[in-house]
């Protein structure tokens, strides 16, 4: 059985997305030994069931919002599943984009691990990014994600202990190096470059924020409060300004120069982008850029 990298997303980053699908195959050493494949939450209508429901995240009741820039993330447990539990997986964010062949990775000696990951920056050494995930699949027979899921609305299951692999046994989890979920850090070394910071990502510059406000442990801290005064009087997403433009002018050429081959190559049209704009999931001078932009063949990332 082939190998299989999922990119995960909802229709607000389908365009990311389809980018990232196409990069995995742009740089593989051997495209043919591996399937690069979307999972899309418009796939798994129960979702919508928990519209405005209260689940459990990061010991705080929050309402579900479908419509949420990050609503996908629960799909990152669905590839075992996906593929009854044979072969192996990568699993990745939409804003995760490839710059370097992964048939090394898709292959390499996991050790016994069930899951191999990078930690999350900031944070305890015990906290993972579940963002990229190398996984062996009949390993992991314990993830469904559909009662996962279901759990959070129980109050059994916190969203963030879920996300973040401190749920899983212990010894599990192979620590993956850091190069092939690059945070906003795009180098030589990057094999895989994760836009992690959501106000930055360079296909959003000038939108209005559409994504939560994390709120903290505590309830009643001062950030809590103001948020939850803010949702009430201006809205979700109210007073939370708009994307800046990414402080590395090299990311943004990296991802329209990947969406200018994409639309070379017909992956991406000129009208699905018209629509993404029209619905502020894409910037609205996408396709001036994209057209300045030089391919990745015209002008490498890095000078030889």
């Amino acid at each position: 059985m082939k190998p299989v990298v999922f990119v995960h997303t909802n229709e607000k980053q389908i365009v990311g997305a389809l980018v990232s699908q196409y990069s995995f195959r742009r740089f593989a050493a051997d495209p043919s030994a591996f399937d690069v494949r979307l999972i899309e939450t418009t796939a798994y209508d129960w979702m919508k069931d928990y519209e405005g429901r209260l689940y459990l995240r990061d010991g705080l009741k929050r309402e579900w919002l479908n419509e949420d820039l990050q609503s996908f993330t629960v799909l990152r447990f669905a590839p075992p599943e996906l593929m009854s539990y044979h072969g192996r997986s990568l699993v990745v964010d939409p804003d995760v984009f490839c710059i370097s062949s992964v048939n090394e990775l898709l292959t390499r000696d996991m050790k016994g691990a069930a899951v191999m990951a990078r930690h999350r920056a900031g944070t305890k050494q015990a906290v993972w990014a579940s963002s990229v995930m190398l996984l062996d699949n009949p390993k992991l027979t314990h993830w469904q994600v559909r009662a996962d899921f279901e759990a959070m609305f129980r109050f059994e299951r916190d969203y963030m202990k879920w996300i973040t692999l401190q749920l899983e046994p212990e010894g599990s989890i192979g620590l993956l190096e850091s190069v092939w979920n690059d945070f906003d850090r795009l180098t030589p070394e990057t094999r895989m470059i994760h836009n992690t910071k959501r106000q930055t990502q360079p296909w959003k510059s000038g939108l209005p924020v559409d994504f939560r406000a994390p709120e903290s442990k505590g309830g009643f801290t001062p950030k809590n409060i103001y948020h939850r005064v803010r949702r009430v009087i201006f809205g979700e997403y109210g007073l939370m300004g708009t994307y800046k433009p990414h402080p590395d002018p090299n990311q943004e050429r990296l991802f329209f120069g990947l969406l200018r081959e994409c639309h070379d190559k017909g992956i991406v049209t000129e009208a699905m982008i018209r629509h993404e704009m029209k619905h502020n999931h894409v910037r609205h001078d996408a396709l001036e850029l994209m057209r300045r932009t030089p391919t990745l063949d015209e002008q490498p990332l890095f000078a030889a």
